[in-house]
């Protein structure tokens, strides 16, 4: 039973963290032009980190307060909502905070030290970067599940308070995804539209002042960003099992071990994430995508053999099926991630037909390319939404709500080599960036460009994934929310759409994922155009830039990128606060339901179609570089340029913060949730 308990699996993730970054701090940086750039990352990363949380402290302390006040507002409310809800909800948001910082921090230390070893050949050059990878998806699951666990150790059976942190962590996750994505792809399309397209120099050109900016954004919003969304998603999978168990134990239809078992399915998978992160850092590597695809397929298969004795030794007899009806639902929901993860592989990867035929259509121009781009992202669509839709119904066949919600949990339980994988992605991408801005010989950009290459797939998958998990989590706590509603209520709560107050809600919830979307790339517009006419200014200005006889100030971009996607976010991080709980109060708790639903509904496909969208065309631009197609300065290449520009903010900006949207409101309305059923 050691192995199945909270504190032995997180301890074992953050001792092995601690293990890689030593073993990743010993290794050489490089000359000392590699160090300086690698530096100059680190501390723009810091600072833009650094500034964004403490803008966010300020949202974070006055919601604190709010709930911290509850009881003195109404004393029924307060049994609730209360001061153990207000630190549980800190403790989220530091948790998420700090699991963001230790990853973001190890990856821009990991960089130049992959581009060394990248002089050694592939084996050596992936294995220290996916080791900065796999700091970050340990330190989330580890950071997470312990954090949970302490807080369920402190409240008790107070899921008021329980739910208090995942919101927390949902809270940070919105900021952290949408800030950073903001500030990332401002940047890249300053630095790209102006290096690339008008001045024709290659995409990490040292004489290039957005070049720095753009590396650091990669990793405020694809390391630390991605690690908050997804320790959000974890941590939420859980937390709406518990809750849905509650309410099933409460009522009495089953026993008290009901709740303790995410917790042991959880700890679980950190021990199976664990060996396919040895396996992947340890095995021959002949082909990098072939090893990291490895570690993914034996941690799930290591899962699956480990829950179906987990779930069978617990003996939960809900549902249909008794005791092995909670170990289908969740074996759908594994199964489902695994499917997602390979039809983003299939519609962004250079390997496949679509990307091949999407760089194609480039010799055609860069509005046939963007076009293609948004096709190939919307029938991408199909499959996820289906099977996330197929495995609702088994997870309800087999198990009830309950069987919703650990589905959910089966997604996302190897969440640590999953998030070790995806992170991969920017530590290699900055590997690259460093090799051309130190003009490495030929043979170590070969190697990083290998790896970049497999890094934009494993980063679709990434996303793909992330995009599924928080679709399911989002059932899963829209699902806890109707049960407690029900618990409230003294009875079971439907949503019936013929209630013209809930078909509003519908409608009212289908529009914010939009709403949200516009928010997001107008504010990733206003700060490309002012980099661009700061990379202009610059190249136009400083006598020798662009023969290479001077240095570009790389530190005013950045503090364009930063300020501007700090003053970017507030707006549609408050709109998503806001509109549930104005929602809840104007129309009522059932109008909540619909409106969460309806955000779902429309937040899934617009996700996955805006982060495949983006991945296919920055491939094929990819694909074309290659040597296909005539390569680089051609027409085609050119056109790819412009698509893969339109794609970036598609999928690293609004597409993953959708996701972070639809989990953040329906995290808001559970903790409500008592507060709301006043109204029923």
């Amino acid at each position: 039973m050691l192995l199945l308990s909270p504190i032995f699996a997180s301890a074992l993730a953050l001792i092995i963290v601690v293990f890689l970054t030593l073993n990743i701090l010993k290794k050489s940086s490089g000359d000392e032009k590699m160090k300086e750039i690698s530096l100059m990352i680190q501390e723009g990363a810091r600072t833009f980190l650094k500034r964004e949380y403490q803008t966010v402290a300020l949202v974070v302390i006055a919601i604190a307060i709010i709930f911290s006040i509850m009881p003195y507002i109404s004393q029924n409310i307060g049994e609730e909502i209360n001061i153990k809800t207000a630190i549980t909800f800190i403790i989220g948001a530091t948790c998420s905070a700090l699991a963001g910082y230790i990853g973001m921090s190890i990856a821009t230390r990991t960089n130049a030290k992959t581009t060394h070893a990248a002089k050694k050949g592939l084996t050596p050059a992936l294995q220290i970067s996916f080791s900065g990878g796999a700091v970050m998806g340990l330190t989330v699951v580890g950071l997470g599940l312990l954090g949970l666990f302490a807080v369920y150790k402190i409240v008790g059976d107070n899921i008021s308070a329980i739910n208090g942190y995942a919101m927390g962590a949902s809270l940070l996750a919105l900021f952290a995804r949408s800030g950073g994505g903001i500030y990332t792809k401002g940047a890249d399309m300053g630095a790209d539209l102006v290096g690339k397209v008008e001045a024709g120099i290659p995409e990490d050109d040292p004489r290039n002042p957005a070049v720095i900016a753009d590396n650091v954004g990669d990793n405020v919003g694809d390391i630390a960003g991605m690690g908050a969304d997804l320790l959000e998603s974890y941590v939420e999978s859980i937390i709406a099992t518990i809750a849905i168990g509650y309410a099933l134990f409460i009522s009495g239809q089953v026993g008290k071990d009901i709740i303790f078992l995410p917790f042991a399915i959880a700890s679980w998978g950190i021990i199976a994430s664990i060996v396919g992160i040895l396996w992947v850092r340890f095995a021959p590597v002949n082909d990098a995508q072939k090893s990291l695809n490895a570690g993914v397929y034996i941690a799930n298969i290591v899962m699956a053999l480990g829950s179906f004795f987990i779930i069978k030794h617990v003996g939960l007899t809900y549902g249909t099926y008794g005791v092995m009806g909670p170990f289908w639902a969740m074996i759908a929901g594994l199964v489902t991630g695994i499917i997602i993860a390979g039809v983003s592989e299939y519609y962004s990867s250079p390997h496949f037909n679509p990307v091949k035929r999407l760089a194609e259509s480039a010799q055609s121009g860069p509005a046939i390319v963007v076009v293609g781009g948004l096709s190939i992202g919307m029938i991408s669509s199909l499959v996820p939404v289906v099977c996330i839709a197929a495995a609702t119904i088994l997870g309800f066949k087999m198990a009830g709500m309950y069987g919703i919600a650990i589905g959910a949990l089966g997604m996302l339980s190897t969440l640590g080599i999953t998030l070790a994988v995806d992170s991969y992605g920017p530590v290699a991408d900055n590997a690259g960036g460093i090799a051309e801005m130190t003009q490495q010989d030929a043979s170590v950009r070969e190697v990083t460009d290998q790896l970049d290459s497999v890094g934009n797939t494993t980063a679709a998958i990434g996303k793909g994934f992330a995009i599924g998990s928080a679709a399911f989590s989002a059932l899963g706590l829209i699902t806890a929310y109707i049960a407690t509603l029900s618990r409230f209520a003294e009875g079971r709560i439907v949503l019936d759409i013929s209630d013209p107050k809930i078909l509003s809600g519908l409608l009212i919830g289908g529009m914010i994922p939009f709403v949200f979307a516009a928010l997001l790339a107008g504010g990733v517009g206003k700060i490309a155009n002012k980099i661009i006419d700061e990379v202009r200014r610059q190249f136009k200005e400083i006598k020798g830039l662009m023969e290479g006889k001077a240095k570009p100030d790389s530190s005013l971009c950045i503090d364009i990128a930063t300020k501007g996607a700090l003053a970017s976010m507030m707006g549609p991080g408050l709109m998503v606060i806001l509109a549930p709980v104005a929602v809840g109060f104007f129309l009522g708790p059932l109008a909540l339901g619909g409106f969460l639903v309806g955000s779902l509904v429309t937040g899934l496909p617009l996700a996955i179609q805006m982060a495949n969208s983006g991945a296919a065309l920055d491939n094929a631009k990819k694909y074309i570089e290659e040597g296909n197609f005539g390569g680089k300065g051609t027409l085609a290449h050119k056109a790819s340029v412009v698509g893969d520009t339109v794609g970036d903010p598609l999928k690293d900006t609004m597409g993953p913060s959708i996701n972070i949207l639809v989990k953040l409101m329906s995290v808001i309305s559970l903790v409500l949730a008592p507060l709301f059923a006043r109204f029923l």
